[in-house]
């Protein structure tokens, strides 16, 4: 018997060394398919959401990205493994072609990364670029390649040329980064001076036309500085676009040519360890080429559509075209060119000799810069030469369509003409002609996006808001919590909007009966609405974060109520017996939230309730927040006049719902405020996709914003109104002031009828 891994006479056993392939090929398709679905994905979410210059989201460049093509590319990196058949030569294509269209597809994602990690990853890319290159080079040395060697030396020239864009339009990220960061804040200035003039001299404009007005600037401002539009609008990018639609168009002539005209080649025969896996490999890799040379072909032609509108303004830039490189090309290599090397070398030769050097090496690279550039903006100008009849004919086919649109939907059209957002572009050096471009192409997005929210609205929401009863101010925010409960602790802890909500609406599933729950259901589905909303406003106006263990508190609770009608660990629907009143299970629950809370404190080892009343346990401010309103609800029940019957079900039961509309409406007249507070991110990547929610917000909130808009509320700064304890407190003081003023009036009238007499 032979030893392990060894035959009979001793020599190696090479027999089941390529057992595994077929599965390592299984293992390349997964990794392809991930390629392009992350692709598509990314395509499909650029078309949905008119995003025409194709930011990368889902495949980005990272790690993960890198790791997968990689793997993808697994047969342009094997040696030595005999590839003979017509599909097993085409598998080998497409890899190469497969990281070409990987490269072009990823490039927008470079102008979102940190300088830190921009570098790293096109480090990993230009190792794995070298090493496919490399491979592929040795194959065709070797005779493992032996037939499509003209498309390999054209996809891997287009490999080089793609990377070399890459490198450059990564140069020029952190200083158009600085610059838009600068110029946004000076931006956002104008805008918001601007915006508080407008809501001061028009105030018959109804609210939500003034925050869509606002919304159109900020929109503007984030969308023309997002990291990705303004990579996508680089004349590297989108050089990258033609360069990866002709290297997708290589393989799909070589592919083409190979069944078509079989004839033309000699294949070999056999068949490849990699089995029937290689043929699984080309079609993916054929699939992922097509999907994922959609991006970057689209970048090509619409930045050709932007850079030349018409005829006349082509000719100017035909002359423009190569006058200069702009600066921000150049900038980073001209500042490490400047910065010293703190060099410990001793000897005064060895420093001049490194710093010479080093300067050499910059200035080369500075001129290969400019020549990327100079030959991007060049691919441009021919793309554009041969073009332009194209653009033409779809200008001809838009301006038709644009006629039929504006026929049908001309107000709205009209209005935003109106409003000049041009101060509000965020352009580079040398895109000056482009303003207008950009106005125009992005102008109806704010309209598009608002109409996508109108789809959304909660409508069961607005129909709980129209039980608010414009005369009473919201009471119900006064209402849940009486002063006159004596307390379970020394303290009490604040009040969030949420939590009163969910505890409202605990006590209305509790009390309801078994005939009437069907209307207890349409509640919970309006407070489910509601409670999104809530927390839009909690988590943009409550900057401190101080009531973030309520707010929890309020989460927690409230998935038990919706999804199990439970309350912390109380089954809410067995409370409920045939003839027992609401008061009685209002009782019982005021006393079950009583012993939870000391049993909650009994056990407090760690002493988490000697801190303030805001970090207490979550259960523990469930427990106090449900004593607390069942408490005031029996105190009211007790205060009605005894001619009403205090005992009726239903009667509590719409006590409860005016409540919990008064609380969800005062806490959403918050809801203008926090629009605008979301669009105010500070980070450059977060701009435009938190106005872009702050627009689908306004979209989904227009009918409560008007419902709003009518009622009374205490009239104070927006700071003091965006929490429910400032609320309550300035509503006291304003009826207080009422009072004292009504008994200063009953005394002056007391008084004249007294000179009367």
């Amino acid at each position: 018997m032979g030893l392990m891994g060894c035959t009979v006479n001793g020599t190696l056993d090479e027999s089941k060394f390529s057992e595994p392939m077929p599965w390592i090929g299984i293992y390349v398709v997964l990794a392809s398919a991930s390629c392009a679905v992350a692709m598509s994905i990314d395509a499909l979410h650029a078309i949905r959401y008119r995003k025409f210059w194709f930011p990368t989201r889902f495949f980005a460049l990272n790690a993960t990205t890198l790791t997968l093509i990689g793997v993808s590319v697994k047969l342009s990196v094997d040696l030595n493994t005999s590839m003979p058949r017509q599909h097993d030569q085409l598998a080998k294509l497409s890899s190469t072609a497969f990281l070409c269209t990987a490269i072009g597809n990823s490039m927008p994602s470079l102008g979102a990364m940190p300088t830190k990690e921009l570098m790293m990853n096109i480090v990993a890319l230009g190792i794995l670029v070298i090493t496919v290159i490399a491979n592929v080079c040795i194959q065709l040395g070797t005779g493992v390649i032996y037939v499509f060697l003209i498309e390999h030396a054209v996809i891997m020239f287009l490999m080089v040329v793609l990377f070399g864009l890459s490198i450059s339009s990564s140069l020029s990220v952190p200083v158009t980064k600085y610059y838009f960061d600068l110029k946004y804040a000076k931006k956002y200035e104008i805008a918001t001076k601007e915006c508080s003039g407008d809501n001061e001299n028009n105030r018959d404009i109804s609210i939500t036309r003034k925050l869509r007005n606002d919304l159109m600037r900020y929109w503007m401002m984030a969308h023309t500085c997002n990291p990705q539009f303004v990579m996508g609008r680089l004349a590297t990018c989108t050089a990258s676009g033609a360069f990866c639609l002709l290297s997708a168009l290589t393989f799909a002539e070589a592919m083409l040519r190979s069944y078509l005209m079989p004839s033309s080649f000699e294949f070999c025969e056999g068949q490849s360890d990699y089995k029937r896996s290689t043929m699984l490999i080309l079609i993916t890799q054929a699939m992922a080429i097509g999907v994922g040379t959609i991006a970057p072909a689209c970048r090509w032609f619409v930045a050709i559509k932007f850079r030349c509108p018409n005829s006349n303004k082509n000719k100017k830039c035909q002359k423009n075209e190569f006058s200069s490189v702009e600066n921000y090309w150049v900038q980073t290599l001209y500042q490490l060119k400047e910065c010293p090397l703190e060099l410990r070398i001793c000897g005064h030769y060895g420093r001049k000799l490194v710093h010479t050097t080093k300067n050499r090496a910059l200035d080369l690279c500075i001129v290969c810069q400019k020549t990327m550039v100079v030959s991007s903006k060049l691919v441009r100008l021919v793309s554009i030469f041969f073009m332009s009849r194209l653009l033409n004919i779809h200008k001809l086919f838009i301006f038709k369509r644009s006629n039929i649109i504006l026929h049908c939907d001309g107000t709205e059209s009209e209005k935003s003409k109106k409003l000049d957002l041009s101060r509000y572009v965020m352009h580079l050096e040398g895109e000056e002609e482009l303003v207008d471009v950009m106005m125009e192409s992005d102008r109806d997005a704010t309209s598009h996006w608002i109409k996508m929210g109108r789809k959304s609205q909660p409508k069961k929401l607005v129909k709980l808001l129209e039980k608010v009863n414009p005369s009473n101010g919201f009471d119900g925010v006064n209402k849940f919590d009486s002063d006159e409960v004596p307390s379970l602790d020394i303290e009490e802890p604040p009040n969030s909007w949420a939590l009163p909500v969910v505890t409202l609406t605990s006590i209305a599933v509790a009390i309801s009966e078994k005939t009437e729950f069907d209307s207890t259901k349409e509640l919970i589905k309006c407070v489910y609405e509601g409670l999104k909303y809530i927390r839009v406003v909690e988590n943009n106006l409550d900057i401190k974060k101080d009531l973030s263990n309520i707010r929890k508190a309020a989460e927690i609770v409230w998935v038990g109520v919706d999804l199990h009608h439970k309350w912390l660990d109380v089954n809410l629907r067995e409370m409920f017996i045939e003839g027992k009143s609401s008061r009685d299970i209002i009782s019982e629950l005021s006393d079950i939230a009583k012993n939870k809370f000391k049993e909650l404190r009994k056990n407090d080892v760690l002493g988490c309730l000697t801190d303030s009343p805001s970090k207490w346990p979550v259960k523990v401010l469930a427990a106090n927040a449900m004593y607390r309103v069942c408490q005031t609800l029996l105190l009211g029940n007790e205060n009605r006049s005894n001619e009403r019957n205090n005992n009726n079900n239903k009667e509590m039961l719409e006590i409860i719902t005016v409540m919990i509309a008064d609380i969800i409406g005062a806490c959403l007249t918050n809801l203008q405020h926090a629009i605008s507070i979301k669009c105010h991110q500070s980070r450059n990547e977060e701009r435009e996709e938190s106005v872009n929610g702050a627009i689908l917000l306004l979209g989904k909130t227009e009918k409560i914003l008007e419902i709003l808009s009518c009622q009374s509320h205490p009239s104070s700064s927006l700071e003091k109104t965006a929490c429910i304890n400032e609320w309550r407190a300035l509503n006291s003081r304003e009826k207080d002031r009422g009072s004292c003023e009504s008994c200063t009036v009953n005394s002056s009238l007391s008084d004249l009828y007294l000179n009367i007499d």
